[in-house]
C-alpha cells in the first residue's frame, strides 16, 4: 500500500475499503456470532453451526460498545448487517441496528441492501425484521433495478420470502425502469424445465398483480409463454412436454384472473400463435377455446387476424401428399376439431369479409376440407339451428375449462354427449 505526499492512504473504493478500513471490524463481529471465517462462502450457507445465544449476543454487545467510537465504526457494523441477514440472524441483527447499523447500507460490490440479500437467501423472518425495523420494502437496487419482490418472484425456493412480502404490503404492481413488474419477473425467470415459478406467479396473482401489465418494449404476460412455447420446436422430447405443461398451468391461471390471450399485442398473441400451429399446441388451443378465448383478435375483430382463416390456410398448405399418411390424417383431425371448437363457441360466427378457401394444391382431402368450408359458410348465412344454439347455451354454462367431465356428468344420451363433446380424444386436465 502506498501513501499520498502527506502520509495519509489514499480514497478506496468498492471491496478495497472492506479490506483495508472495516474489515477487521466486521471479523470481530462475526467471530462473536461463532464465524470463523466470515470470507468462505460454505460458511455463510451453513449457518447451523452458528449459535445464536444470549452469551454470544453479549459477548457481541461489549464489542460494539467498546468500538463505538472507532474509525469506520458505522461501515463495519453496516457491513456485517449484510452478513447477518444473509444468514438469517435476527437476534444479531437486533443488536446491529441497535449500535448504528445503517438499514440502507449497500454492498460495495452488489449494491445489495439487507433486505435484498435476506430476500436472496430466502430468510423471511429477517425480511419481516427489517421492514419492522424501517426499511424500504419496495427499494430497488441500483444496478438491476431489482425490488425485493422481484427477487423474491424469481426463484421457486424464494415463495416464504414472496409471501411475507406480500403480507407486509410491497407493491405488487410496482415496475422497474422497464415497465416489468414482480408477474413479469417470475414469468421470465422460468424456463420450464428447471424453474418453474408456478407458485409464486399464482401468489402474484391472488395478490393483486395486473396481468395486464405491459414493459415499455411490449412485452405481457403471454410474450414469455410464447417464447417458451417456440423453444419446444426441434427440441427435446421430454423437456417439451415439460414446458407445454408449465405453459398450460401458467395460462390457466393468467386466464382465471382476466388476462386476454387474444389480444393483439406489438408482437403476437398466445391464441394466434397456437391457432398457427394447432398440431403442436393443440390442447393449449382447445383449453383457450373451451375457456372463452375470442378466435378472432379480440380488439380489432377478423380484420385482424381469424382462427378460421389461420386454420383453412395450414390445413390447405400442410395436407402431406399421402392420403393415408398418419400426419395428414391426424392434421386434418385436428383442425376439424379445431374450427368445430370456434363454431360452437359463440351462436353467431364471425368470419373475415370476402373468406374463401383456394384448394388447387389439395391433392388430398380436397372433398372433407370443402364440406367442412361449406359448413361453415352455412353456418355464417343462415339463421342458427337449435341444434347449433343449444350446444353453444349448454357448453357456455359448463366454463370454466375442462368441459368434459362435466359433460359426461349429465344426464343426456351418449349421442347427445359426444356432440356436446365434439372431440372424445382430444387431450384432457390429467394429460397435460
Amino acid at each position: 500500500m502506498t501513501f499520498n505526499q502527506e502520509g495519509t492512504m489514499p480514497f478506496l473504493h468498492g471491496f478495497r475499503r472492506i479490506i483495508f478500513e472495516y474489515q477487521p471490524l466486521v471479523d470481530e463481529i462475526l467471530g462473536c456470532l461463532g464465524l470463523q471465517d466470515p470470507e468462505r462462502q460454505e460458511t455463510l450457507e451453513s449457518p447451523g453451526c452458528v449459535a445464536e445465544d444470549d452469551g454470544r449476543l453479549l459477548v457481541l454487545e461489549a464489542l460494539l460498545e467498546r468500538e463505538a467510537h472507532s474509525a469506520f465504526y458505522q461501515e463495519g457494523v453496516s457491513y456485517a448487517l449484510l452478513k447477518v441477514a444473509e444468514l438469517g440472524l435476527t437476534h444479531a441483527a437486533q443488536t446491529l441496528l441497535r449500535h448504528g447499523a445503517d438499514i440502507v447500507f449497500e454492498d460495495p460490490v452488489t449494491y445489495y441492501t439487507a433486505l435484498h440479500i435476506a430476500v436472496l437467501r430466502n430468510q423471511p423472518d429477517m425480511v419481516e425484521l427489517l421492514v419492522q425495523r424501517g426499511a424500504d420494502i419496495n427499494r430497488r437496487d441500483r444496478i438491476h433495478e431489482s425490488s425485493p419482490l422481484d427477487l423474491a418472484s424469481e426463484e421457486p425456493e424464494r415463495l416464504p420470502c414472496l409471501q411475507r412480502l406480500l403480507e407486509l404490503g410491497a407493491d405488487v404492481n410496482a415496475s422497474d425502469k422497464h415497465g416489468k413488474t414482480a408477474l413479469l419477473h417470475a414469468l421470465a425467470s422460468s424456463d420450464g424445465v428447471q424453474i418453474h415459478n408456478t407458485e409464486n406467479i399464482r401468489l402474484l396473482l391472488e395478490g393483486g398483480a395486473d396481468v395486464k401489465a405491459t414493459t415499455k418494449d411490449g412485452d405481457t404476460v403471454f410474450t414469455f409463454i410464447i417464447f417458451l412455447l417456440g423453444e419446444m420446436v426441434g427440441g427435446d422430447k421430454e423437456e417439451a412436454q415439460m414446458i407445454s405443461c408449465f405453459c398450460f398451468q401458467v395460462t390457466r391461471l393468467l386466464m382465471a384472473h382476466g388476462a386476454d390471450p387474444s389480444e393483439c399485442p406489438s408482437y403476437e398473441s398466445l391464441t394466434h400463435l397456437c391457432l398457427k400451429s394447432f398440431r403442436l399446441h393443440f390442447p393449449l388451443l382447445r383449453f383457450l377455446l373451451e375457456s372463452g378465448a375470442s378466435y378472432n383478435c379480440s380488439l380489432h375483430g377478423p380484420s385482424c387476424w381469424s382462427g378460421f382463416d389461420i386454420i383453412f390456410e395450414r390445413l390447405c398448405s400442410h395436407v402431406s401428399e399421402s392420403e393415408d399418411d398418419s400426419f395428414s390424417t391426424d392434421f386434418l383431425q385436428k383442425a376439424e376439431t379445431a374450427v368445430e371448437l370456434m363454431m360452437a363457441s359463440s351462436p353467431a360466427v364471425k368470419l373475415p369479409s370476402n373468406f374463401e378457401v383456394n384448394l388447387k394444391n389439395c391433392r388430398f382431402h380436397k372433398e372433407k376440407i370443402k364440406a367442412l368450408f361449406c359448413s361453415l359458410k352455412q353456418l355464417e348465412c343462415s339463421p342458427p339451428t337449435l341444434k347449433h344454439l343449444s350446444r353453444v347455451r349448454i357448453r357456455q354454462s359448463l366454463r370454466p375449462w375442462p368441459v368434459d367431465v362435466k359433460v359426461k356428468a349429465l344426464p343426456l344420451p351418449d349421442r347427445l354427449k359426444g356432440y356436446l363433446l365434439i372431440d372424445h380424444d382430444s387431450s384432457t386436465e390429467q394429460d397435460m
